[in-house]
């Protein structure tokens, strides 16, 4: 399906991701192909940014630079993966350098401190308004000690395997590495959890 010549969002909702990338690569600054993949994306972006940031303000922040390196890396998706995957590849790494920024500047900041862990980097809850959820509360308190503990890439691991739910391919894409090798990084990772929870 062509997508030039269309007018606002008739008949781009049928358009699959990679073609709308393709056509976006193409176009302009002003194109429709890529404002309707931010559309489509946005809250997945907003998602996955939220979950390795840790807050909402922080994943803000990440979800925009992802778009802004979106827009300028527009033609580097070659299609040998899916768009999506292709793109939470991006959201990773662009978190990933982030954090890592976020942390060697709270080190340069803080002298003599090792951690990084200032209670900014917990996951905020929406519990406060919800008084029958404490033990999700709890265990989500949990599980973030327990994530806490991991370095920052088996925390982006963990969190895109369990919580997107994504396959051990489209992992490898988005982690420039095999799934043979990432299933077993998440097999030392869940040996190393299960002793810290134990």
């Amino acid at each position: 399906m062509a997508v030039e010549g269309v007018a606002g969002d008739g008949g781009l909702a049928a358009t699959s991701d990679e073609e709308l990338a393709a056509q976006a690569a193409r176009e302009g600054s002003d194109g429709v192909a890529f404002t309707a993949l931010m559309d489509r994306f946005r809250d997945r972006v907003w998602r996955v940014c939220w979950r390795l940031m840790g807050s909402r303000h922080d994943a803000e922040d990440a979800a925009q630079e992802v778009f802004v390196r979106l827009f300028f890396e527009r033609g580097k998706f070659a299609g040998r993966s899916r768009y999506s995957t292709w793109l939470h590849g991006v959201a990773i790494r662009t978190c990933l350098g982030m954090r890592r920024s976020r942390s060697r500047r709270r080190r340069r900041e803080v002298p003599g401190s090792a951690s990084s862990d200032d209670g900014q980097d917990r996951i905020e809850t929406q519990a406060d308004d919800r008084a029958g959820q404490a033990d999700a509360v709890d265990a989500a308190d949990a599980a973030e000690k327990l994530l806490a503990g991991l370095d920052e890439e088996d925390r982006a691991l963990v969190l895109m395997k369990f919580a997107e739910n994504h396959d051990y391919e489209a992992l490898a894409e988005m982690f420039d590495s095999t799934p043979g090798a990432l299933r077993m990084r998440i097999s030392r990772i869940r040996e190393k959890l299960a002793g810290k929870g134990s």
